[in-house]
């Protein structure tokens, strides 16, 4: 008998299908730069007429990382796309970038075309929220290397920026303030140390994930699944309406790893308490493992998704423009001199 691709797991129809299911997401993403249609070997996108005198592109990947996992559990496939969007956007407009668009890649153990049409959905949701067109990716059925009804999912992200324009942290001072911009929750960094603290891997993790949370007003896989924010819009309002001396997007490693990637040398971020409301998320992981104040500001958000450095005369014009965006703003610290020459910061 005559052995087909089919035979060996991989179902190329299948793939056919998920293209022509997704097709309808990814063009609402799609903007006069794009010349290229979906299908092709790669993705074209002219950056011809763009008013700048020194035009740099900036460039992010990353993924989602076990979140996936209560995405699997709750069979809801819609709303990890936007994850792998915002991860890969807002590190890249930390440099003061305009994200341009954006490429995906699905592995899966089998290709379930409706599935892999949500997930894109999400992803094309993603690339509207943050104007990133998204040109192209990849769907890989992978059997064998994955379970028939899991799947991992990355991005990567390009945009651009003029050289002048560079947002580096090289006019960041001392008396200079830090705002920051609320987050939606967890957002997608800290995945394996949630699921253990609320005992997501075990036999009873579905009725865990469905059980409502009266803190949270919600149920737990609510809460965790909701999207990464993406920050896009509100750094561009605040961009035009404030100098911007530095951003840091607080991901994994929480502030201590992430904020002083935006400092100059000899600089610290001295952080106030109690400046901004802590998501009640955070306060109930930190009381069901006992896990002290610094291990939770070294590992989550706490509340903050994005930090910035602007002047202190300009703190009220910057979170007005932040909420004009539609997030949440909040004067939450101010940057100190150090005598270590590495950046830190002083919680």
């Amino acid at each position: 008998m005559a052995i087909e691709y089919k035979n060996a797991g991989v179902d190329v129809e299948a793939g056919y299908k998920a293209v022509s299911l997704m097709k309808e997401h990814v063009k609402r993403t799609f903007n006069q730069r794009v010349i290229t249609d979906l299908g092709g070997f790669g993705g074209l996108f002219s950056i011809a007429g763009m008013e700048m005198r020194e035009p740099v592109l900036v460039s992010g990947t990353d993924g989602v990382g076990t979140k996936l996992k209560l995405a699997f559990l709750m069979d809801q496939h819609d709303t990890v796309g936007i994850d792998a969007v915002a991860m890969c956007v807002n590190d890249i407009v930390c440099s003061g970038a305009t994200p341009l668009f954006f490429l995906d890649y699905i592995a899966c153990g089998k290709n379930t075309p409706e599935k892999i049409a949500c997930i894109v959905k999400g992803v094309a949701e993603g690339c509207v929220q943050s104007g990133a067109a998204l040109i192209g990716g990849e769907t890989a059925e992978m059997p064998g290397f994955y379970p028939e009804d899991e799947y991992d999912i990355a991005g990567f992200a390009v945009g651009i920026v003029d050289k002048s324009d560079i947002i580096d942290g090289s006019h960041v001072r001392e008396g200079d303030a830090l705002v920051g911009i609320a987050s939606s929750g967890v957002h997608s960094n800290g995945f394996s140390l949630v699921r253990k603290l609320f005992g997501l891997n075990g036999d009873k993790a579905k009725e865990t994930i469905e059980t409502y949370y009266d803190d949270l007003g919600k149920t737990l896989g609510e809460a965790l699944l909701a999207p990464t924010k993406i920050y896009v819009k509100a750094i561009a309002s605040l961009k035009q309406a404030v100098t911007v001396k530095a951003i840091s997007h607080v991901t994994g490693g929480g502030f201590y790893e992430n904020i002083p990637r935006m400092l100059p040398p000899h600089t610290a971020a001295q952080i106030e308490r109690g400046s901004w409301p802590i998501l009640p998320i955070f306060p109930l992981m930190q009381r069901l493992g006992d896990i002290s104040e610094k291990g939770m500001f070294n590992t989550f958000n706490m509340g903050i998704g994005m930090v910035v450095a602007v002047a202190r005369d300009d703190v009220p014009a910057a979170i007005a423009a932040i909420e004009a965006a539609g997030e949440k703003a909040y004067e939450m610290g101010q940057i100190v001199g150090s005598a270590d020459e590495t950046p830190g910061v002083i919680l």
